[in-house]
């Protein structure tokens, strides 16, 4: 089985945009244009920009919280493999891991800031030590397809 979650990437990389020009678009129109007069529902323009520049904040922030990375997930072959990187603002080094089936020794999943992030912590037995991986964020792979992969990730794991 192959997959990605670039439609899920994708889709948070064009709301980040839309936010930023939401915001760009209204400092035009707010100080250098000056089409609104304010007070606006009874608030000053100041305060319309501090509770617009706070949403523009959690919309790029959030991300970065819940550790958002693009994973591809692959076991078609000899190997299981993952590509992963950052996908926020500001994309992250690109990561590959690939573990030949035969040597691949388990995953643990773990759950971060209040369940808004999820991660895979795969392990392959090396000789007779076992070598544990960096975490992969899981949280923005849609739900069938994480019940899938830990499924597939289950079969592959040695039986104790």
């Amino acid at each position: 089985m192959t997959f990605d979650n670039s439609k899920t990437i994708i889709s948070l990389r064009i709301w980040l945009f839309f936010a930023t020009i939401i915001l760009i678009a209204w400092i035009i129109v707010a100080f250098i244009a000056k089409m609104i007069n304010f007070p606006l529902l009874g608030l000053s323009e100041t305060v319309w920009t501090l509770i617009l520049v706070g949403i523009y904040l959690i919309v790029l922030l959030l991300p970065m919280i819940r550790n958002i990375q693009f994973v591809f997930f692959s076991d078609e072959g000899e190997n299981i493999v993952f590509r992963y990187f950052h996908a926020g603002m500001v994309g992250g080094k690109k990561n590959s891991i690939s573990i030949p089936k035969n040597s691949f020794a388990g995953f643990k999943t773990e759950k971060k800031n209040l369940g808004l992030s999820a991660s895979i912590i795969l392990f392959q037995r090396i000789g007779q030590s076992l070598a544990k991986y960096p975490p992969i964020y899981i949280t923005a792979i849609p739900k069938e397809q994480k019940e899938k992969m830990l499924n597939l990730l289950g079969r592959y794991s040695p039986k104790e």
